[in-house]
């Protein structure tokens, strides 16, 4: 499942950034953007190897329960990675951006599948309600632990009851996490420096 993850600035003539000529660092909005970005093609392309395995996605209601699922993992191995290597007077709103950019993404998404709604103040909610849950799972050494993956695969299988539940935990935990992880691990440690 390869995906090309964009985490280095390639600067063009045109770039608004050369115009102006500015060598100033990146800002926290740039660099979540950044994550942003990567992680919806990182998630995407979860759910498209999982529909190619044969799991049914019924309505895109499903489809965009699965996705939150997704990114709220995401979002919270990204604030447990940076925990400690990044000042923690910037940590909270680096993950705060993470989260909107997201949110405005799936928000985008969800008009063009659905139609108009508070897609938004939705797509908050679950995530903090994820966080408080993930925070009660180990992660160690930079990895998540059993009950950290096994939420995600215990959500993701909840949302797919209705139409293909059998093996979805065993997908998600055996499959998708450990191609998911590694990447969104890289592209913390590329985009933000957060190597050890």
């Amino acid at each position: 499942m390869a995906v090309r993850i964009k985490s280095k600035w390639h600067r063009s003539s045109r770039s608004e950034r050369n115009i102006k000529g500015s060598n100033e660092s990146k800002t926290l909005k740039d660099l979540s953007s950044v994550i942003a970005f990567n992680m919806w093609k990182l998630v995407q392309n979860v759910f498209k190897h999982m529909e190619g395995e044969g799991f049914r996605f019924a309505k895109d209601e499903q489809v965009i329960a699965v996705l939150t699922e997704l990114l709220a993992y995401g979002v919270h191995s990204v604030d447990r990675l940076i925990y400690e290597k990044v000042d923690e007077k910037q940590r909270g709103p680096f993950v705060i951006a993470l989260a909107k950019d997201l949110a405005k993404t799936m928000e985008g998404n969800q008009i063009d599948l659905l139609g108009e709604g508070d897609y938004v103040d939705n797509f908050i909610n679950t995530l903090n309600q994820r966080f408080e849950a993930y925070s009660e799972c180990s992660f160690e050494n930079k990895q998540p632990g059993y009950e950290f993956n096994r939420y995600l695969a215990r959500n993701i299988s909840d949302i797919m009851s209705e139409t293909d539940d059998k093996w979805v935990v065993e997908q998600v935990m055996d499959i998708e996490i450990p191609d998911l992880f590694p990447k969104l691990k890289r592209l913390v440690e590329d985009v933000l420096g957060a190597k050890d």
